[in-house]
């Protein structure tokens, strides 16, 4: 085992783990644009902000965003979550659209430090090698390319139909091939 934990930043998280169930609220709560007027390693910044800043405020209301001009400096973007995180990003010579992406990435993050060491209540001698168990585990990848709201999406992913599943298909195949009650199947087909 090595000692690079010892330098971690250590607690427990502090993010809510069920965000979305009841509705979805965006963990970002201000990002602050710092950039240079001068400097041409804050191009793609000043870019961003003449051309886009106005419709990523309009877009996320909920988000506050300051700019800050600062002489000579290299260009940051720092983002505030609501649970006390700060994210420092360093946006020398980026463009505008790596800038927008940037910005993305803070708004759909949770405040998390990933370089954070996770305390527990235990202790053991040989300690698990495949890391702590998150809700995302064991989701399946299909989940990431999901538009919502879907339908089919209350349903999860990685679990597969049952028997019983099945069974109610084929008696409705069947039931489609011979005829008998279209009308009324179409009916339900509409239904759902």
């Amino acid at each position: 085992m090595s000692n690079s934990h010892l330098f971690l930043k250590s607690g427990f998280p502090r993010a809510p783990l069920q965000n979305g169930l009841g509705r979805y609220v965006c963990q970002l709560q201000r990002i602050t644009l710092k950039f240079c007027k001068n400097n041409g390693s804050s191009r793609g910044m000043r870019d961003f902000i003449e051309n886009h800043l106005v419709d990523f405020a309009k877009e996320n209301p909920g988000i506050v965003v300051y700019v800050k001009p600062r002489r000579h400096r290299t260009p940051v973007l720092v983002g505030e979550y609501l649970n006390g995180e700060r994210e420092w990003l360093n946006c020398r010579n980026n463009t505008k659209d790596e800038i927008s992406k940037w910005i993305e990435l803070l708004k759909t993050q949770n405040g998390c430090s990933s370089s954070l060491r996770l305390r527990k209540m235990w202790h053991t001698d040989v300690p698990s090698v495949q890391g702590p168990w998150t809700p995302f585990l064991l989701r399946s990848p299909d989940a990431n390319s999901i538009e919502y709201p879907n339908i089919d999406a209350s349903k999860p992913l990685d679990i597969p139909k049952t028997a019983t599943d099945k069974l109610i298909e084929l008696f409705k195949k069947q039931k489609l091939e011979a005829g008998d009650g279209a009308e009324d199947l179409l009916k339900q087909k509409r239904a759902e």
